[in-house]
């Protein structure tokens, strides 16, 4: 009778923790974080994967929304403006589930050196950002470059880090 009684009881509690709405659970990208792309080690199939560039970061601030019946979105509320004009302003990333992911139409400015026009063309970016155990975000940025010298693909890894505002006290 024990046994029949801890088996009730344990299916009970199975049911009961799979009928919790999933709104208990909702992810977020919220505050402060440090974005780095390692341009350096880039690839693909484009001139501009084989065209030499440093790593390099920014700070930004991401504020998450969650409606119901929709992915939830963080959007990028601060940061700084990006060099090229034809970026989709504001970012946003939409969680699929396990990874937040931007998906944007824009204008590659291919770089044709230092004294020559760059030459533009359509492209469409794809960046996703899983979390990570220590709650900094991995993934990859690929960029499908539609023409001019720069056709073809570029992607790069990407991470982002949060960036603690607590204020570190010293002495007493």
């Amino acid at each position: 009778m024990r046994k029949m009684l801890v088996v009730v009881v344990l299916v009970a509690a199975w049911l009961v923790s799979g009928a919790v709405p999933a709104s208990a659970a909702q992810p977020s990208w919220d505050g402060q974080y440090s974005l780095k792309r390692f341009a350096a080690s880039k690839y693909g199939t484009s001139l501009a994967a084989r065209q030499g560039e440093p790593d390099f970061s920014d700070v930004y601030t991401f504020t998450t929304e969650c409606r119901s019946g929709t992915p939830c979105v963080s959007t990028v509320s601060g940061g700084p403006a990006p060099k090229n004009p034809t970026l989709p302003q504001p970012a946003r990333y939409v969680f699929n589930g396990t990874s937040w992911v931007h998906v944007y139409d824009w204008e590659w400015d291919c770089y044709q050196g230092p004294d020559r026009a760059k030459v533009w063309a359509p492209a469409r970016s794809v960046a996703t950002y899983t979390k990570q155990a220590d709650g900094s975000y991995a993934g990859v940025w690929r960029t499908d470059i539609d023409g001019g010298p720069c056709d073809g693909y570029v992607e790069m890894r990407v991470a982002a880090y949060p960036v603690d505002q607590t204020p570190v006290r010293f002495g007493s």
